[in-house]
């Protein structure tokens, strides 16, 4: 079975540089948090190849389809599987994923968040297979996000031994 690398690689997806933050913005918190085991994904946009937050911006249901919005999520993806690779070295050290929560900056009346947040669903159980890669999930819409955000995505792993 390939490595989670192998697996982009084959995909024909490559991971941006991992996020680096603005000097004018100050964030109390990591978005990757090991303990132990454990691994704590902080709520996250998606970046650019360089790793400059790039959105996506907007609200899902006017600014984006419900299309444009699950390669977004899938783009989010990307941006947090190099923030982890960062932090943990190598994605094979992945031993499951435990649960995801999405949240889509929605129009009113807008109800397809699940269907957004399955790009980010199906890019991990594309990269990871699914044992690995198989997870709990919520998606909600929710009336803004911070920095304009479209969407915003967390969730929890364990590490291998």
């Amino acid at each position: 079975m390939p490595t989670p690398e192998e697996k982009l690689a084959e995909l024909g997806l490559s991971l941006p540089a991992p996020v680096a933050l603005p000097p004018n913005l100050h964030l109390p918190f990591a978005f990757i948090n090991v303990r132990g085991n454990r691994v704590l994904i902080s709520g996250s946009p998606k970046a650019n190849t360089e790793g400059a937050i790039d959105g996506p911006f907007g609200v899902v249901g006017s600014d984006w389809t419900t299309e444009q919005a699950y390669d977004e999520a899938r783009d989010v993806g990307l941006t947090i599987l190099s923030n982890l690779k960062a932090e943990i070295g190598e994605l094979s050290r992945v031993a499951g994923w435990v649960r995801v929560f999405g949240m889509v900056n929605s129009a009113p009346g807008y109800a397809e968040q699940h269907l957004v947040i399955n790009g980010f669903s199906d890019l991990i159980i594309e990269v990871f297979g699914p044992e690995v890669g198989r997870h709990a999930r919520s998606a909600i819409g929710v009336a803004g996000l911070p920095m304009n955000f479209a969407m915003e995505i967390e969730g929890e792993l364990i590490l291998a031994d």
